[in-house]
């Protein structure tokens, strides 16, 4: 007879409280940072007509929207699981992350339209010290912000801040971006540099785009671990000569909680009782090791075959 075997457990770093507490205060403070970006770069684009300018814009309204869809939806993803979310809450991370993929490629495709009529109608920037003033005020002021999410995201480990912590990175080079645009157009005389780094700064977004969008639809659609880390795992369960019948080993991750579930051989003649102790030690010591995982253990007697399973046995019964 096969069973079940079955253990849960919770996650995260020592001093819950702590690291809620630093975790929101990241958060806060990048959604502070936002806004005044936001107000900065408004009237910035306003005086300047700069494209460059209004992407960077963009990207500063996109970052207050990410922050803030980051923050609902790992405040959404902590809950614990329900009686109607028995597996957790985990995809509102990659929900989030969606809605954020759907902006984002909005409005990358809005300022690539606008740079290139702007191209087309070989139309100017102005006041280019301003501009280019409140790009290097707005790089000041990100780089301090990422320097303390740093500091965060290496107490914390949060997956979500330290997400945060690479929009405003590559904040840092579209803010660059912005300054040589406007410092050619103006200053080197080459009318349709600022428009044309408008394009290249859509299309960047429409890349970031793609790249989250990926991410969020492996999680939403169950994909299995990546290699490297089902390779790890795989590893770590060889080094258990209990685990040595292991096969059908099936893998997904919801927001920051992982699953792994997979079957074992044990002797035909063992009693439950005997099966389940042997299996008690190794989930603990794995479990251990792969924190944020819940191993899903089912045993069957040696040489026993699946037939209600929803993949092919070429696929299960090949020891993984």
């Amino acid at each position: 007879m096969s069973g079940v075997h079955h253990h849960h457990h919770g996650h995260g770093h020592a001093h819950g409280d702590e690291r809620s507490t630093l975790t929101s205060r990241a958060a806060m403070a990048s959604i502070s940072m936002a806004i005044f970006l936001i107000v900065l770069k408004t009237w910035a684009s306003i005086e300047t007509s700069s494209m460059a300018m209004l992407g960077s814009l963009a990207d500063s309204g996109l970052d207050l929207l990410a922050s803030l869809v980051v923050l609902a939806g790992v405040r959404i993803a902590a809950q614990p699981a329900d009686d109607d979310h028995r597996f957790g809450h985990g995809k509102a991370e990659a929900l989030a992350a969606l809605v954020q993929v759907i902006l984002i490629t909005l409005s990358g495709l809005f300022i690539g339209y606008r740079s290139i009529q702007r191209l087309l109608a070989g139309a100017e920037t102005q006041d280019a010290e301003l501009g280019i003033g409140v790009s290097l005020v707005a790089i000041v002021f990100t780089i301090a912000l990422i320097t303390y999410q740093r500091h965060v995201v290496r107490r914390t480990g949060s997956v979500a801040i330290s997400t945060d912590r690479l929009h405003y990175a590559s904040d840092l080079a579209l803010n660059g971006s912005v300054i040589v645009a406007l410092a050619l157009e103006q200053f080197a005389g080459l009318t349709g540099a600022d428009a044309f780094f408008g394009v290249l700064i859509a299309l960047w977004l429409l890349w970031g785009a793609w790249q989250a969008s990926s991410h969020s639809l492996d999680q939403l659609m169950d994909r299995e671990w990546p290699s490297e880390q089902r390779e790890r795992f795989l590893a770590a369960t060889k080094e258990y000569p209990e685990l040595a019948g292991l096969h059908d080993l099936r893998t997904r991750t919801s927001g920051t909680h992982h699953f792994a579930q997979f079957h074992v051989w044990v002797p035909g003649d063992w009693t439950v009782q005997q099966a389940h102790d042997s299996m008690d030690r190794v989930e603990e010591e794995l479990r251990a090791r792969f924190p944020a995982t819940e191993i899903l253990i089912h045993l069957d007697p040696e040489g026993h075959t699946d037939r209600e399973t929803l993949l092919s046995s070429e696929i299960t019964e090949k020891a993984s």
